[in-house]
């Protein structure tokens, strides 16, 4: 028999199935549905790594398994191609984007194909092709239309390196997650998306959703609603700050008041400030840090307190100093804060440093002790007529009062803030709206989309924070499609979360020219079955394309709340070293060569077979290499080949057990433990001596998912019937998969001295005779009494003895 050689049978299984059609999902609705879904990925110049492979091959395995199951399957593949790294390759290299993008494009396919992954590519997208962001500026033309599309004047976070305006989200750890560059403050008028007004619905709907728990914990952190109140404090000049409070049963420590060194009061009242100089001077030292920087609570804390007016607290008339400090936002709450020292580490330590008043006014011993945790429970102290109340009793009292008193009333808030949307960048969808003096803001109509990018010679970020755009007159001035006028186009282009927000709708109907994709599609394959990817993107893309599928379910476009039914993620695969794979650590692996050297069929076992498909796992070549020595065995197993339409007597347990091992390990993401079990049949194949042929059919149909290529070809050149991808998944029968023989655990006065086998039917009388014939374990108690037999079946055998 001729070796096992991936190059000679892999690409000609991709032929032939490129060539038959084998994993386009059907047009027939009448067949259940399966959307399997991975992240599609942004096309950069490196091609793939390593760790690419792994969610892809996962889901690949499920949708190879729902096939076989009689489902019809859809598990497409796309580009996510607009954004800031094309960009800036294209300006390093004088490349025009649009040719960086396509040239990547087919470095990455052409990788992807030699995996064999079974995408159907016949519903291939691109984010930068116009005939799909034609639908894009479409959706944002609706969230125009509902009000949930405007424009201000905000302070947004920019990045000096990238010159570009970024979300809160794309500020990671003070520093920008594409460059890893300064973020600074600058005020810039930008478009935004109101994805606030979804705020409670994107929280409660997770209710909806079969999501793992950490994902589901990372978005409601990160809208972080809190419920509370708004309470007013009067300030000098007929002046109040409202502030936003979770724990309105502390309004009686409250000993100062913080403000945002943005805070519109200081120059409401810069009349009344003597410091204002001294004022200023520390709000151009916050200005220049990011909202990280300010809000980290391990920093030293700064601040300086107004000069020539105070508050009053509202529930003891008392007066109490107002300080501004860096570490109070004006993007969260209200810009101002009461401080209560005695029970929030945060005030505890600007009190402490500045020598201010701290009260405790819940009980819970020692103040600094309890300004280090957050007192839900205790007694309130110190507070007037809410004193001797537990704190959630004193909550609702004190709230009740406050609002029959006028002066606040409750709210519920949240952390997370409208998406800024703007980009003043090149690579981009253009925003498809002008500007009118006599109108305003105009859509361009629907008939002139898609709004296309102007051929430029500079792609160059400017200085001035306005997009290369605004220099290209002839493409910024037209005409207003209201009045006929005279108008300007928008300048600012979308971020590349635009067109990753509906990506997967697209992929039901990828060529309709007329509509984003057809109601039947929709109907069709939504909401999205399974849902895969990586854990850095369950509060980015996940919230956004949320927030986007919730607008058109509002707007009628799809028919039900949540796109995504499921939703998994996987861990990094990691260098030998055990750090991240990276070029400058220089333990990047190349998927490609390990495909050259070992087979596509070696590189997806390995990647499932590496470890928990959850957790990040450092990459072996010597676990590469055991997965090929065990592909050779399988390629071996055909030399004890006999005949069989059954499964043999002795291997029926195990063929019934390592099919609902395998079946069950594959939709739960034990796709290791599921190789393991194929591993140890064929080490049972290989002691019987022989395999016969329902058994080693049923053995190839369960490793095909994994290893479709050598699964495929040994189908064939056994003169199997069709082709294997064609079979049906096998069935375990329940009954079949107990064994006839188990092992228990033997006692002797409630020790574990060892284990024996015995019949899995086998009552207390045969135990005790199987113990007997022991040698071994009956010399542990010769010589001894027996007081008593305790006999749990198919569990242990214990033997009490004096």
């Amino acid at each position: 028999m001729k070796e096992y050689n991936p190059k000679s049978i892999e690409k000609k299984w991709q032929d032939i199935w490129d060539e038959k059609e084998t994993f386009y999902a059907s047009e027939d609705k009448s067949k259940p549905k399966f959307y399997a879904l991975i992240e599609f990925p942004y096309p950069s110049g490196q091609g793939l790594h390593v760790g690419h492979p792994r969610p892809y091959t996962a889901l690949d395995v499920v949708a190879r398994k729902r096939r076989m199951e009689g489902y019809n399957v859809l598990y497409p593949m796309g580009w996510d191609a607009f954004g800031l790294p094309t960009e800036n390759y294209a300006i390093q290299n004088k490349i025009h984007p649009a040719i960086v993008t396509e040239k990547n494009v087919a470095r990455f396919k052409e990788q992807l194909k030699s995996l064999g992954l079974s995408f159907d590519w016949s519903r291939e997208i691109n984010t930068t092709d116009p005939e799909y962001f034609k639908w894009t500026q479409w959706i944002f033309l609706k969230l125009f239309e509902k009000g949930l599309a405007y424009k201000k004047e905000a302070s947004i976070n920019w990045c000096n390196s990238c010159k570009v305006g970024l979300a809160n989200e794309e500020v990671v750890n003070g520093g920008c997650e594409r460059c890893g560059g300064e973020v600074v403050r600058k005020t810039k008028n930008q478009w935004m998306l109101k994805i606030t007004e979804y705020a409670e619905r994107l929280i409660n709907d997770l209710d909806l959703v079969d999501y793992i728990e950490r994902v589901k914990i990372q978005q409601k952190n990160w809208i972080g609603r809190s419920e509370g109140m708004e309470v007013d404090f009067n300030i000098t000049g007929d002046k109040k700050v409202t502030v936003y409070t979770t724990r309105p049963d502390t309004l009686f420590g409250a000993t100062y008041m913080v403000i945002s060194p943005e805070h519109p009061l200081i120059d409401e009242l810069k009349d009344k400030i003597n410091n204002f100089d001294e004022i200023e001077e520390y709000r151009e030292y916050a200005h220049k840090k990011s909202d990280f920087e300010r809000t980290e609570l391990n920093k030293e804390k700064t601040g300086v307190q107004i000069d020539g007016i105070n508050a009053i607290n509202p529930v003891n008339k008392k007066e109490i100093p107002i300080w501004i400090s860096d570490y109070v936002l004006m993007s969260y709450g209200t810009g101002a804060i009461m401080a209560v020292p005695g029970h929030d580490t945060r005030d505890w330590e600007f009190a402490t440093k500045f020598g201010l008043p701290i009260v405790e006014v819940v009980a819970g011993g020692n103040i600094k002790e309890s300004a280090f945790t957050d007192i839900e429970d205790g007694v309130i102290v110190n507070s007037d007529f809410i004193n001797g109340l537990p704190v959630k009793e004193a909550k609702e009292k004190i709230s009740d009062w406050i609002e029959e008193k006028g002066i606040g009333h409750r709210k519920t808030n949240y952390k997370l803030k409208d998406w800024v949307f703007s980009r003043q960048r090149y690579w981009g969808e253009p925003i498809p709206l002008v500007y009118c003096e006599k109108c305003g803001w105009v859509p361009v109509p629907e008939e002139q989309l898609p709004v296309l990018l102007p051929e430029v010679e500079s792609y160059e970020p400017t200085d001035t924070g306005e997009s290369p755009l605004a220099n290209i007159r002839e493409w910024v001035e037209t005409t207003c499609p209201k009045c006929g006028g005279y108008a300007e186009r928008e300048t600012d282009t979308m971020p590349q979360w635009a067109g990753s927000s509906w990506y997967f709708l697209r992929y039901t109907d990828p060529h309709n020219d007329k509509e984003l994709a057809s109601k039947e599609n929709l109907d069709y394959w939504l909401p999205i079955d399974w849902y895969n990817g990586g854990m850095e993107h369950t509060t980015l893309h996940l919230l956004y394309s949320r927030f986007w599928h919730k607008f058109l379910y509002d707007y009628g476009v799809v028919h039900c709340p949540e796109p995504y039914g499921k939703r998994t993620s996987h861990g990094m695969i990691l260098g030998e070293n055990n750090e991240k794979m990276s070029k400058s650590r220089g333990n990047v692996v190349n998927p490609d060569e390990i495909v050259d050297e070992f087979g596509a069929d070696t590189l997806r076992l390995y990647e499932m077979f590496i470890g928990d498909f959850e957790k990040s796992v450092p990459w072996s070549q010597n676990g590469v290499r055991g997965c090929r020595r065990f592909l050779d065995r399988v390629w071996r197993l055909q030399e004890l080949l006999v005949d069989g339409e059954q499964y043999s007597k002795e291997l029926e347990t195990s063929m019934h057990k390592t099919i609902k091992k395998v079946s069950e390990d594959f939709e739960t993401l034990k796709f290791n433990t599921a190789v393991a079990a194929l591993m140890s049949l064929l080490n049972e194949f290989n002691d019987a001596g022989k395999v016969n042929k329902e058994e080693f059919k049923t053995f190839l149909i369960l490793l095909n998912p994994v290893a479709p290529h050598i699964t495929e070809e040994i189908w064939a050149a056994n003169g199997f019937s069709g082709m294997l991808n064609e079979q049906s998944w096998p069935v375990w029968d329940e009954d079949k998969t107990i064994d006839d023989v188990i092992e228990i655990a033997v006692q002797i006065n409630g020790k574990v001295r060892g284990t024996m086998l015995i019949p899995s039917d086998a009552t207390q009388e045969v135990a005790k005779a199987k113990f007997a014939e022991d040698e071994k374990l009956y010399s542990l108690i010769e010589g001894k009494t027996i007081v008593k037999e305790i006999y749990v079946p198919g569990r242990i055998f214990n033997i009490v003895v004096k």
